[in-house]
């Protein structure tokens, strides 16, 4: 079972950024698609980026477009998403997930993180 961690959560300003990363174990990293999920309370897990197994292929979700950005890096087993420009409305948990499908959605994800809580103040 492929193990991830998130880390880089944390309380900023809106117009901040942050940088979040996944850590995975295991050595079939690049062999799956990654995404970031997020969940604010009270409301449903929705996607907000995803990369394909070697970086080629990305998708964001319109609500983050021209501000985040998702990269990975197979050799480190790591997947990032760098937040500029944060909005109060990005306050959520955010995940990442493995899939062997692209773009990744949530009924085809086989691991799941933790999660790390970003906090977006105005």
């Amino acid at each position: 079972q492929v193990q991830l961690v998130e880390s880089g959560g944390g309380l900023v300003q809106a117009g901040g950024s942050l940088r979040l990363s996944c850590a995975a174990s295991g050595r079939t990293f690049s062999s799956y698609a990654m995404g970031w999920f997020r969940q604010a309370p009270g409301k449903e897990r929705e996607s907000v980026a995803a990369i394909s197994w070697r970086g080629r292929s990305i998708f964001y979700a319109d609500s983050v477009k021209g501000r985040f950005t998702i990269s990975r890096d197979n050799a480190k087993n790591t997947v990032y998403l760098q937040m500029n420009s944060l909005k109060p409305e990005d306050t959520a948990v955010y995940y990442c997930a493995t899939s062997h499908n692209f773009p990744v959605v949530t009924t085809e994800v086989n691991s799941w993180g933790q999660g790390t809580l970003v906090t977006v103040s105005s």
